[in-house]
């Protein structure tokens, strides 16, 4: 492969790199368990990972016919969290060829890095206990920026954070609010059809598509050409 030094490869965490509705559906039931409302289940809670937790309860609250009392709302964040860390990789596994596809384009020089609107501390203990995280230069979560994506300012925060520049980088993600990112950042923006909110983020024109891992690294390639 030829050189990709100076080449930034940012990712997404949940949906794209790893598979993590599983835990987090599990840990949403828990928690609704014990406000005495219905399981919302792991088919329909995967249509709203990777938007916080706090988004994933008013989703789980909604689909019992109540809202999440505004009150309420940072101790049942707080519960939530405490639960999922004890469990934050019982089920959660990286999707295929996820793990070649960053040694391929670490051994070709790009930088990688993680933009996630998951809490930082969260994604670095996920990306630890998948073995994951001697991958990357930077995790940089929710809480590590002013604003988060599909602000612009995330991405390019990233992106700087390991060096890189918008001109030289790929943003690679699932979802609408990561397409929206790569256009606000004007950073090109490839969708991982194998996530979780795919159809959503093809409305908004990626500038690319890709359903297996194993081609981004000659898909990057061709872009910095």
């Amino acid at each position: 492969m030829t050189s990709l030094q100076g080449v930034t490869v940012a990712f997404d965490l949940d949906g794209t790199l790893v598979d993590t509705a599983p835990d987090l559906a599990a840990t949403l039931d828990v928690i609704l368990a014990g406000e005495g409302l219905p399981p919302l289940g792991l088919a329909a809670a995967r249509a709203y990972v990777g938007h916080g937790a706090a988004a994933l309860l008013r989703q789980g609250f909604l689909a019992a016919g109540t809202t999440l009392p505004p009150g309420k709302e940072a101790e049942l964040v707080t519960a939530f969290v405490t639960h999922y860390q004890g469990r934050i990789a019982e089920a959660s596994r990286p999707f295929p060829n996820v793990e070649a596809c960053l040694v391929g384009l670490r051994a070709a020089g790009a930088n990688l890095v993680v933009c996630t609107n998951k809490r930082t501390g969260l994604s670095e203990q996920l990306l630890a206990a998948l073995g994951l995280d001697q991958q990357f230069k930077a995790v940089i979560g929710q809480d590590s920026v002013p604003a988060r994506k599909p602000d612009a300012g995330h991405l390019l925060t990233s992106l700087a954070a390991v060096g890189g520049t918008p001109g030289r980088s790929v943003f690679l993600g699932d979802s609408d609010t990561d397409v929206q990112t790569g256009l606000n950042a004007q950073v090109p923006v490839g969708l991982f059809t194998g996530g979780y909110a795919v159809e959503a983020g093809r409305a908004l024109g990626p500038d690319f598509e890709f359903s297996d891992f194993a081609v981004i690294p000659d898909i990057v390639q061709t872009l910095m050409a």
